[in-house]
């Protein structure tokens, strides 16, 4: 049986993550770090509401088998580049580095396609030097899914929404195959699936290879 940690629980793919990983028998339990109060309960849940900016109240808290990141905002919901990159890149890296003092053996962060810590974009340069300041604290397991634009339920992202719309015409079209949106749902399983794998190691996912992970029996 395994012990799940999860940041980043009431997001999108947070909450698909958070419901399959409390269906799932190979789970006993789910702890979950939170801002506030989520209304949920389930015997095998643990709520932690905590201050992101305090990890000296929270960090011996941070104990599990498997640490899930799918933390993040945006630049319009954080206010600013900078506050956007406390969340996406600071908050994910403390409790990244809190995980592994505590020995946690495995981390599964959702990243983004094209990261990449010399890119000229703001969004990808975040999450490619956040990928490598989690490759440097030496999990013994560490899955990094670099996933393409994500298909929210009822999402609220003005240019999310109309950036799926164009995605999906130019897939229709045979273009960007390898850029085709990716459900929230398909993302938290294959996220699953990769914390059940048994060989150590850095694995990166792209595109198909998430899809792929996501149907494979473990």
């Amino acid at each position: 049986m395994k012990h799940a940690l999860i940041i980043g629980a009431t997001g999108a793919t947070g909450k698909d993550l958070l419901e399959f990983l409390l269906q799932d028998d190979e789970f006993d339990q789910v702890d979950i770090f939170v801002r506030r109060e989520p209304g949920l309960r389930h015997d095998k849940l643990r709520i932690h509401i905590i201050d992101f900016d305090k990890p000296e109240e929270w960090r011996h808290l941070v104990k599990g088998d498997v640490l899930f990141s799918c933390l993040g905002t945006t630049i319009k919901a954080a206010g600013s580049k900078e506050a956007q990159w406390k969340i996406d890149h600071d908050y994910q890296y403390e409790f990244a580095k809190a995980a592994r003092e505590n020995k946690v053996e495995t981390y599964v962060l959702v990243s983004s396609s094209g990261a990449s810590a010399n890119s000229m974009i703001f969004y990808t340069k975040m999450k490619g030097r956040l990928e490598l300041a989690v490759k440097a604290l030496g999990f013994p397991k560490l899955f990094i899914f670099n996933a393409p634009l994500l298909e929210r339920k009822h999402s609220d992202r003005g240019g999310e929404v109309i950036g799926l719309k164009v995605l999906r015409l130019l897939n229709k079209i045979g273009l960007f195959k390898s850029q085709t949106p990716l459900p929230t749902e398909v993302l938290a399983h294959a996220m699953i699936n990769a914390a059940k794998a048994t060989e150590n190691g850095i694995h990166a996912f792209h595109g198909k290879e998430i899809w792929a992970c996501a149907d494979a029996e473990r």
